[in-house]
């Protein structure tokens, strides 16, 4: 029913990156995530999957804290990086995003050349000495992120002038820049045609040797693909979570199963 993964692997036990135990979120005095408790593995692609509405994109965005940025929402519970509590008062929300790199549904490149878009964060950070070090820290982003070979003669060229495919993998190269450990994308090949979408699965397969990754996606043939562990989300609730073949070919609870066969959605 689904395609081959990109690659099969063998299943071994990994550290675990981030834990959330018993995590709640509220918007004003909607209840929009109940009693979620997951442990996402470092060097592993993890999808989140569920009908629209059902929290998935919510919770992605509370393991980098962008959900402070909304004044009626309240995040509780448990949240740790590296056994570290991201919601702790003295962690800096812009140093935890450095680490915990994002990239969004809509291409969002800076109004800036190429270059720039790129070089923003690890500025910002003080990760270079000098244009020598910049300019090899922006070489080594737009290689992760697939696009050198496509953009090199061109740096100067501003980042909107790329198509929608070669925004996304530019922004995907800008969220690397500042070596994060962790990347986060929200549906990030909705935007993009077919041709575009396979390159950016290709991309995400790759670099979870550096890094982990999770994907918000509403496309469950993606989750097959590209991912090695899937957790299923139903309003509000977090109702599976497991190697992402299982999920896909034997799910524990009928609602996940409803869901993957179209029933539910």
């Amino acid at each position: 029913m689904y395609d081959t993964p990109i690659s099969e692997r063998t299943v071994t036990q990994k550290e675990i990156k981030f834990s959330a135990t018993n995590v709640q979120v509220y918007y004003g005095t909607t209840h929009a995530i109940k009693d979620v408790d997951v442990e996402l593995e470092d060097k592993t692609v993890t999808s989140f999957i569920g009908p629209s509405g059902c929290g998935k994109s919510t919770f992605l965005r509370c393991l980098n804290r962008m959900n402070d940025t909304i004044d009626i929402c309240r995040v509780e519970g448990d949240i740790r990086l590296d056994g570290e509590d991201i919601y702790d008062k003295r962690v800096d929300p812009v140093q935890l995003r450095a680490k915990v790199g994002m990239v969004f549904q809509k291409p969002n490149p800076f109004p800036k050349s190429i270059y720039d878009n790129v070089a923003y964060g690890p500025k910002i950070h003080g990760m270079a000495k000098n244009k020598a070090d910049l300019d090899e820290l922006v070489e080594r982003a737009l290689r992760r992120g697939a696009i050198w070979d496509e953009v090199k003669d061109r740096l100067d060229a501003p980042g909107t002038g790329l198509s929608g495919g070669q925004q996304q993998r530019l922004c995907i190269a800008r969220a690397v820049a500042t070596e994060p450990e962790v990347l986060l994308m929200d549906e990030p090949c909705s935007a993009l045609d077919p041709i575009a979408t396979a390159q950016v699965e290709e991309l995400i397969d790759e670099l979870r040797s550096n890094y982990s990754v999770v994907i918000v996606t509403h496309s469950m043939q993606q989750a097959a693909r590209v991912s090695q562990k899937t957790a299923f989300f139903h309003l509000g609730n977090l109702v599976e979570f497991g190697e992402t073949s299982q999920i896909f070919t034997n799910p524990h609870d009928e609602r996940t199963e409803s869901y993957i066969t179209g029933r539910i959605g």
